[in-house]
This record gives C-alpha cells, sequence and structure tokens, in this order.
C-alpha cells in the first residue's frame, strides 16, 4: 500500500546512486554514508524517510554503482527546501574526491 502526503497525495521519492572512487578508502566512504544519514535524519526536517543500503545484486548491472540512498518527501517543495539546503551544499562538496559519479532521480509511487 502506497503511504501518502498528509494532504493525500502520493509522497516525491528522491533516490541517489553513489560510485566511488578507486582511491576513497573505507573511512572516506563511511564519512559519507554517515553524513548523508546525518542531513536526512536530523538536519533538514523535511525529509520525511530515509532508507539507504549496499549494492547486493548478482546481475553485475550496477555499472560501478555500490550505495543507494532513498529519501522520501511529502511534495517537490520540501525536495526543494532541502536542495537548497546550506548542509545538503555542504554534503555535496564533501563529495568532491571520493565519488565519482552518481545518479540522482525523483518519482512519484504508483
Amino acid at each position: 500500500m502506497l503511504r501518502r502526503a498528509t494532504n493525500g497525495a502520493q509522497l516525491l521519492r528522491h533516490v541517489v546512486l553513489f560510485k566511488f572512487k578507486n582511491t576513497a578508502s573505507q573511512a572516506d566512504i563511511a564519512k559519507i554514508e554517515g553524513e548523508f544519514r546525518a542531513l536526512a535524519t536530523t538536519k533538514v526536517p523535511q525529509v520525511r524517510a530515509f532508507e539507504s543500503g549496499t549494492h547486493i545484486g548478482k546481475e553485475n548491472l550496477n555499472q560501478g554503482f555500490t550505495h543507494a540512498f532513498l529519501l522520501t518527501f511529502d511534495n517537490e517543495q520540501d525536495r526543494d527546501t532541502y536542495m537548497a539546503h546550506d548542509d545538503h551544499k555542504a554534503f555535496v562538496k564533501l563529495q568532491q574526491g571520493i565519488v565519482d559519479n552518481k545518479i540522482v532521480l525523483a518519482f512519484r509511487g504508483e
């Protein structure tokens, strides 16, 4: 069953996939994971829910992307507030030199 925002609209999902540089240490990766969790769970109140995990598929179709993050928002305005938040901007800067590539997409569930 699809959860809905308080106004009855479908929730907005924001998916982020990371591919880390070969030079990224386990400590670097753990720092990114921890900062992302803090950003989504304590720093930006517009984030309604946060999930994360690492790739466990056997199909070898992940193209080097190993970490997935799913943020849930009530609406696009809340997502836009998150994107413009100073802590989000600092998190994007933190990724430099650690994250090789990323995919970001947003959707409304059906």
